[in-house]
């Protein structure tokens, strides 16, 4: 490394660049599915952990309580899920999937693979990609503030 400020040299930059270019490759993807990006991420919790706490959703998707609460009021809106006081605790809300939201899974199918062609990625490279961006999720997370 000649220059160790070098912009190109900068994991953060390069991830910033990545994570632009990924989200917005998602965008016409995901518009007749009627998901923005982040939409698409709760749903994605949704469909693999079914009923979640608007909490637990949060912390699943790592994203603040002021972010997590209006991105699920117009998942709401959308008719793809429904919040109700939890049975056990009545200070928590649920996030559970109407029948649109169950059936909007096979439609959403069709996105990894057809992710996977636009990026000319195989199976063995995404595994590689993710499990290398889990190791800096984690790293970043367990460093001082």
């Amino acid at each position: 490394m000649d220059n160790p400020l070098a912009l190109e040299e900068q994991v953060c930059f390069a991830l910033a660049v990545a994570s632009r270019s990924v989200i917005a490759s998602y965008r016409t993807v995901l518009e007749p599915l009627g998901l923005t990006h982040p939409q698409y991420l709760a749903m994605l919790a949704l469909w693999q952990h079914g009923t979640l706490s608007v909490k637990a959703l949060g912390e699943l998707l790592h994203l603040e309580p002021a972010t997590i609460s209006p991105l699920v009021k117009r998942l709401e809106q959308s008719d793809l899920v429904t919040r109700t006081r939890s049975t056990s605790d009545e200070r928590s809300i649920d996030v559970v999937l109407t029948p649109a939201g169950r059936a909007l899974r096979r439609r959403a199918l069709k996105v990894p693979p057809t992710m996977l062609a636009r990026f000319g990625m195989s199976l063995d490279d995404l595994h590689a990609t993710n499990a290398v961006l889990q190791r800096i999720i984690a790293a970043a997370e367990a460093a001082p503030a």
